[in-house]
């Protein structure tokens, strides 16, 4: 699984953070931060956290 998110979208609002705490988080700067291809099993969180972005700037490829 690999994740991509569109920073051009990607307004730092956090939902993924939440949703995914092992995948997502911000930087010192306060910018999202990602893992770009985490552990499968983490799946559910990710598509969690892409469903809650409210700019829907997450995507997962397999």
């Amino acid at each position: 699984m690999k994740v991509v998110v569109d920073m051009n979208k990607c307004q730092d609002h956090g939902q993924c953070v939440f949703a995914a705490p092992d995948v997502f988080r911000f930087d010192d700067d306060g910018h999202l931060a990602y893992v770009a291809n985490p552990d499968e099993g983490l799946r559910a969180d990710v598509e969690e956290a892409a469903d809650v972005c409210p700019l829907q700037a997450i995507r997962i490829e397999d």
